[in-house]
């Protein structure tokens, strides 16, 4: 199917697209294009106009900001992917990213355009969530931050504003004693594509117990969610195998689960019960 008519604007500057989207307030914003097209194709999307950033100078860098990994919105998948300060910093996302797609999507599409997509079943979504990301929006007005934790509102549906753009997702970089970790099953059967499940794990470990953690889940709900009850039985234990059983269990606490063509909805909570444990215990033995 073909997309309906639509205006196209190639900014040549970040403030010459977020003028026209202030003058345009159901245009789009297109970056690697590889979530919108297949949407405008559908019509589910039908923007009156596509503003397109992927020529605009100075957003697609990874800079280590210290405490902090700062990616910009034009960094691809495979520049997370293969990014060393990632990798080290923020191990989980660099995963996700690897597990995005296949090699053109990875190629193409933007870690930043992925979260600012919002899909149920996107891979960096929840490595974000886990991770703790700060979002950094801009518009004509001005600039936010947005907590990962307030960034993803619905299916499909973050917190940007209609006006606004995702400039950069600031990944808090885990130190000593702590480490995380990505695993989802892909819907077709192996790693690759959406994740029928998927979930990461941040866990700082101190004097052989649990200390803190953070566990996201994907393509299990209505939106990438935090499992909070698995971190709230995690903390404090040992991290024993039995612990992280007992943890895992509680995945899909306060979590909708969709039943779609993938799985039920008993098959999805088990294999989100699954995933939590794996990524846990990655994330554990990457902390020590």
């Amino acid at each position: 199917m073909y997309p309906r008519s639509f205006e196209y604007l190639a900014a040549t500057s970040l403030d010459e697209a977020l003028a026209a989207l202030a003058d345009n307030p159901d245009a789009k914003v297109m970056t690697g294009g590889m979530s919108l097209i297949p949407l405008m194709k559908l019509r589910l999307f039908s923007p009156s106009l596509v503003v397109d950033i992927g020529r605009v100078p100075g957003l697609d860098a990874i800079d280590d900001a210290g405490d902090h990994l700062a990616i910009g919105a034009l960094v691809r998948h495979a520049t997370t992917a293969s990014s060393e300060a990632v990798q080290s910093g923020a191990a989980a996302l660099a995963q996700a990213a690897a597990l995005t797609g296949d090699v053109q999507v990875r190629n193409r599409g933007t870690t930043c355009g992925a979260l600012a997509h919002a899909d149920i079943a996107a891979d960096q979504t929840a490595a974000a969530l886990a991770l703790g990301a700060t979002m950094v929006a801009r518009s004509s007005s001005g600039e936010r931050t947005i907590a990962a934790d307030d960034f993803f509102v619905d299916t499909l549906t973050s917190a940007l504003q209609p006006d606004e753009i995702l400039v950069e997702v600031r990944v808090p970089k885990t130190g000593a004693g702590s480490g995380s970790a990505y695993g989802k099953l892909g819907r077709r059967g192996g790693q690759s594509d959406y994740a029928v499940a998927g979930a990461a794990a941040v866990v700082t470990m101190d004097g052989g117990s649990v200390a803190a953690a953070r566990v996201a889940l994907t393509g299990v709900g209505t939106k990438p969610s935090l499992a909070a009850g698995v971190a709230e039985a995690l903390v404090g234990t040992d991290g024993s195998e039995a612990a992280v059983a007992a943890a895992a269990a509680r995945a899909t606490e306060g979590v909708t689960v969709l039943e779609d063509l993938y799985g039920s909805e008993e098959y999805k909570a088990h294999l989100a019960q699954v995933y939590a444990g794996r990524a846990v215990t990655a994330a554990m033995a990457a902390a020590s």
